[in-house]
């Protein structure tokens, strides 16, 4: 039996037969590991909306987090031609340069998360801000094409695909490897229950508990996020303002934050 586990472009896929469906989101992701200026519990996750996408902060330990900087095609290549001194200068603009702001928007989520803490009693007055990032670390630099993709069957006899092989996410949600790990999580137990019970490993039939199993999660998914990205791409004021009081909501109500969790961690 043959497991594809070699990336959103899969040989394996392709070999398999197995159609492939999904869109080009025209955007760049850069990743990196990032030196903080300080140490600090540094046990928050942060993310900026910039009209070119979105920037993502990953918490690592106390002096490090993970970047994923989304963003035009343009924009990426131009990032990436930057020493990592003129990196680490534009990054940190980035996450701090207030000309993006609108005013009368941030006046209004003020008083939201003052209500708040005062409704919730959860201290949410004061607006938490991000680390500053002081180098990043050598050699650490990448990038890679963003988009969305589904393969319209994960197996096929002997053979199963798993990861980015099978489904392709935007990185906003930080969901791609955890649905990876779901994946193999899944296909282990489906070839551990065939082992118990004398099954053949590669016979389609009980190969396709794991396909219906993961996709009934993964389609919703992908939906989700693909909507979310949608979502955050617009800069018409009403929206963004919609969006961000849920934000705001949602971080401030820690039962809807438990269950965001729960269901987007294997």
């Amino acid at each position: 039996m043959i497991i594809g586990a070699d990336g959103w472009g899969s040989r394996v896929r392709e070999a398999m037969g197995v159609k492939h469906v999904g869109w080009d989101y025209d955007q760049t992701a850069i990743v990196a590991t990032l030196r903080l200026s300080e140490a600090t519990a540094n046990n928050v996750a942060w993310q900026r909306f910039l009209p070119t996408g979105p920037l993502a902060l990953l918490p690592l330990n106390s002096q490090q987090s993970s970047l994923v900087w989304s963003t035009t095609k343009k924009e990426a290549s131009r990032l990436m031609s930057l020493t990592e001194e003129e990196f680490t200068d534009a990054l940190n603009h980035a996450i701090w340069d207030d000309k993006h702001r609108i005013r009368g928007i941030d006046d209004v989520l003020d008083r939201w998360r003052s209500l708040l803490g005062r409704v919730l009693d959860l201290g949410m007055s004061v607006r938490q801000l991000p680390p500053s990032i002081m180098a990043i670390e050598g050699g650490s630099r990448a990038c890679f094409p963003l988009g969305l993709g589904h393969a319209t069957e994960y197996v096929r006899l002997r053979a199963a695909l798993i990861g980015d092989a099978a489904h392709r996410i935007h990185p906003m949600a930080g969901q791609g490897v955890n649905m990876g790990f779901a994946d193999a999580v899944a296909l282990t137990k489906c070839l551990s229950r065939a082992v118990y019970e004398g099954r053949d490993v590669g016979n389609l039939s009980h190969l396709l508990e794991y396909e219906t199993e993961r996709q009934r999660q993964v389609v919703p998914t992908l939906a989700t996020v693909d909507g979310l990205y949608r979502l955050y791409s617009t800069q018409f004021s009403p929206i963004v303002l919609l969006r961000s009081l849920g934000l705001s909501f949602t971080n401030a109500f820690s039962p809807a934050k438990r269950v965001i969790m729960a269901r987007t961690s294997v």
